[in-house]
């Protein structure tokens, strides 16, 4: 887009910013901070100084030049690829865009049945670790080579199951790169895994892969595209609920959580809570302990989500009611833990009360630290406190944002 050359660095974000159809909270969360700092940028109350937050704007905004940002001509600033920097995403990024229009002898040997008990035993880790990005980012790039493969020359029978398996990898990848992967590559493992599903013609792998989509959508900016994608899904499971497996159930009603919690940061109250509802009718039908093995959708999420809606719509009061009801262990995915105390975290924030807040997020970070460390609202609740914690406490805070790549040691 052409920009005026007489804007200031903060109008320039501001008009970026629009032009993406990006909300204030939604880009400051992705470079680690509030809704306020940015307002403060965009209205020239503050200077963007920071050469590191210029790149993050930059990132966030899907710019190659940070140039753009700052108006400086003949100053060309190349962007870094991706938003966080993880160590593991070159590998996983040769593994997705060098695809190989050939199996070797050792990929074409992979059985169906054990690739596709490989990538489950891949889905538990990740929802077993502390560390889950880097243990996963580890064992993905031969994972998503070895479906490809077994994708390519599965016959007979085995080509279906072939195909929900590889569609399997790619929502475990699209998981695995959230808020890393730059938009080329969430945009190719999100379609990836879409099209598998479909090719496989399998109405839950379809569903999964919408959830999937779903998060790329929301997390980029499209939260109509999302809820459209979620409901569309949820339309095409939906007359196989009655005598459909365990499994499918738990798809429907990851997508009506899903369409929850889009429609909450919309600020769309009462179809937020219509959809929480549906979600919480699907996990009465199904046996107390269930739990989908890639979603985590169960009775646990449904109370964790209720937590979620309650925080993105600013019922703060109500969150923390809902939270002290709630039983952490009962969810068996640690990173799903992290992420209801990082919601609570947000409501005390909320309320104000800093102190609250930064016990909750240390707690977090001791359950899942590459949660914390990789997700842009427990970012932003990080920067806020290491920015407005009480004085006796700014050390503690100082520390967590080192721990999470926010600020340098020292």
């Amino acid at each position: 887009m052409d920009i005026p050359s007489d804007l200031t660095t903060g109008e320039r974000v501001g008009l970026l910013r629009e032009s993406r159809g990006m909300s204030r909270e939604v880009l400051a969360g992705m470079c680690g901070r509030g809704p306020d700092w940015l307002k403060k940028i965009e209205t020239g109350e503050r200077e963007l100084r920071s050469n590191e937050l210029i790149l993050r704007l930059a990132a966030a905004l899907q710019l190659r030049d940070a140039s753009i940002i700052t108006g400086a001509e003949g100053a060309r600033q190349t962007v870094p690829t991706g938003r966080l920097h993880h160590p593991g995403m070159p590998a996983i990024w040769d593994a997705v865009m060098t695809r190989r229009l050939s199996a070797t002898r050792a990929d074409s040997a992979v059985d169906v049945a054990e690739l596709q008990g490989r990538i489950d035993q891949t889905w538990s880790l990740w929802h077993a670790s502390p560390q889950n990005r880097s243990e996963v980012a580890r064992l993905l790039p031969t994972l998503i080579r070895h479906a490809e493969a077994v994708a390519r020359t599965a016959e007979g029978v085995e080509r279906r199951a072939a195909q929900v398996a590889l569609s399997d990898v790619y929502r475990l990848t699209g998981q695995a790169t959230a808020y890393l992967a730059p938009p080329e590559l969430a945009w190719v493992v999100a379609d990836r895994a879409m099209t598998a599903a479909q090719d496989a013609d399998d109405p839950a792998a379809i569903g999964a892969a919408a959830w999937n989509m779903g998060n790329i959508l929301r997390e980029t900016a499209y939260p109509e595209d999302a809820l459209r994608v979620v409901t569309e899904a949820a339309d095409l499971l939906r007359p196989h609920l009655e005598t459909a497996p365990d499994d499918w159930r738990g798809v429907y009603g990851a997508l009506q959580l899903h369409a929850a919690v889009t429609a909450a940061r919309q600020a769309e109250a009462g179809t937020a809570w219509r959809f929480w509802k549906a979600g919480d009718q699907v996990a009465k039908s199904l046996p107390a302990a269930y739990v989908h093995p890639s979603t985590v959708f169960s009775r646990a999420n449904v109370d964790f989500h209720e937590v979620s809606v309650a925080v993105d719509l600013h019922t703060s009061r109500q969150a923390l009611s809902l939270a002290d009801e709630i039983d952490p262990d009962a969810m068996p995915s640690v990173e799903r833990r992290a992420r209801l105390w990082v919601e609570v975290a947000r409501g005390h924030l909320q309320r104000g009360d800093r102190t609250a807040a930064l016990h909750v997020m240390r707690l977090a970070h001791e359950i899942g630290a590459e949660t914390v460390a990789f997700t842009p609202s427990a970012r932003t609740a990080v920067a806020e406190l290491w920015r407005d914690a009480p004085r006796a406490l700014r050390p503690e805070a100082a520390k967590l944002a080192e721990r999470i790549g926010l600020r340098e040691a020292g």
